[in-house]
């Protein structure tokens, strides 16, 4: 009977992620309409974006060091995960761009921890005021880099997770900072994707450290 319910909590898990790649795919056709460009940022959205830039391009690290031959359905959402930051990156350097804004934060979360503490739940609280919550060290890095199989996949799994809630209490500051905008719009579009993606990680995490994992 257990082995039966691993067989059906595992076909719903795939059925989820096949959902989730199928409705990113399908999206563009769906709502063919481009996010438009703003006419002017304030500074807080520079800087969001900016260290939102950031952030997303770790994202893309943690993807690349991921063993290819990690569980499929892991390497499948990591990928997924991958496509949707990509794009959002280019959106973001595309507003940096016309506001005639570099890339880089000269002070970087500055702009966060000037938002009440209610903003982000605590999230940032602890840390410096120029360190970027949820990022993996470099160490973190290296150990996904070597790691293989079903290690690689539980490195990954935590890691990404840390990473979006992370990158959840940077977009939840910026929806409460900002009054209106698609600078706004999108923080709460990251904060509604990478919610669901979390919820996903965890789900494969419970499978890879759990007794149907080993």
């Amino acid at each position: 009977m257990t082995v039966r319910r691993g067989g059906v909590a595992l076909a719903g898990l795939g059925a989820a992620l096949l959902l989730m790649v199928m409705g990113a795919a399908l999206r563009p056709l769906l709502w063919p309409e481009p996010t438009p460009a703003p006419k002017v940022l304030s500074a807080t959205e520079i800087a969001f974006v900016q260290d939102m830039t950031e952030h997303h391009q770790q994202a893309l690290l943690l993807v690349q060091r991921l063993d290819p031959g990690a569980d499929p359905m892991v390497v499948r959402l990591a990928q997924q995960i991958a496509d949707t930051q990509r794009g959002e990156i280019g959106m973001m350097l595309g507003w940096l761009r016309l506001a005639g804004a570099t890339t880089t934060d000269p002070a970087p979360m500055a702009w966060m921890h000037a938002a009440a503490p209610s903003a982000h739940h605590g999230a940032s609280a602890a840390v410096a005021p120029d360190t970027m919550p949820g990022m993996a060290t470099q160490a973190d890095l290296d150990g996904l880099a070597h790691a293989t199989g079903r290690d690689a996949a539980i490195r990954f799994l935590n890691l990404m997770q840390r990473h979006h809630y992370g990158g959840i209490a940077m977009a939840q500051a910026a929806d409460h900072l900002l009054t209106t905008g698609v600078v706004k719009q999108a923080a709460r579009d990251m904060i509604t994707t990478q919610s669901r993606e979390t919820g996903l990680l965890g789900l494969l995490l419970d499978k890879e450290t759990g007794p149907l994992g080993r």
